[in-house]
């Protein structure tokens, strides 16, 4: 059950709902890079895109994160601690992935059938037209890459109804369950950006552990939630 927990915490703990739109603040994840990350890391990625208004973006995001944490498995380490960022630079999406050693840089080789290294970079380089690089800052490294976006899409402009009805429940839930201080007032809404993210979180925990108490796969219903989500995002767009 804490796996299931921490799961919530991690994936979703920064979906922020204020006033009908999801933000899209910077999105900063830190974790262990080996390999059992990655289908974690994958579905996480996907979740924050499709909440951006982003879903035809997450094939190439997911393709380029994996080839950027998969270098720093092969290259530094199974377990080094790492950090994944993805944040929208202008009509660009911005992926970032921080190591701890500076001097393991990757490089962009010519793909053949007999070399293996240097494919992942060669697709990424594909993938971003040429937007990767790096950026050595001390005693890290960040590998960096951009896909080109569509800068018209809007935000929080679908779906309005399963918003609306999130928002009351996490006023709700917030106004109980946090402390008094970091509940604010504000125009449609009772929780302040903060106190919604935790209200969230509070929320999603407390009802996997009633499936939990009541005999249910959490697993299982969260998966037939995201489901059921991007089924109906898909049917709005």
């Amino acid at each position: 059950m804490s796996t299931v927990r921490n799961k919530a915490r991690e994936g979703w703990s920064k979906v922020i709902y204020v006033s009908d739109c999801v933000g899209r603040e910077p999105w900063v994840h830190k974790f262990a890079a080996q390999p059992s990350e990655l289908a974690e890391l994958r579905r996480t990625l996907k979740l924050r895109l499709i909440l951006w208004g982003l879903p035809d973006h997450v094939d190439a995001a997911q393709i380029c994160m994996s080839e950027l944490v998969t270098n720093v498995i092969r290259h530094v380490g199974e377990g080094t601690p790492s950090t994944l960022r993805a944040a929208l630079n202008g009509p660009y999406l911005r992926l970032e992935v921080t190591d701890p050693d500076t001097r393991a840089l990757p490089t962009l080789l010519t793909v053949s059938s007999a070399l293996e290294s240097g494919r992942g970079m060669a697709l990424v380089d594909t993938l971003t037209d040429h937007r990767w690089g790096v950026s050595v800052q001390g005693d890290r490294k960040v590998v960096w890459c951009e896909l080109a976006t569509d800068t018209a899409v809007a935000c929080g402009t679908t779906i309005a109804p399963h918003v609306t009805r999130a928002g009351a429940i996490l006023d709700l839930y917030g106004s109980w369950q946090l402390p008094r201080e970091k509940v604010q007032s504000g125009r449609g809404s009772v929780l302040g950006a903060a106190a919604a993210e935790e209200a969230a979180v509070g929320v999603m925990a407390d009802v996997l552990h009633w499936l939990h108490a009541h005999g249910h796969d959490p697993d299982d219903v969260l998966d037939r939630a995201q489901t059921h989500f991007e089924a109906e995002l898909g049917e709005i767009a």
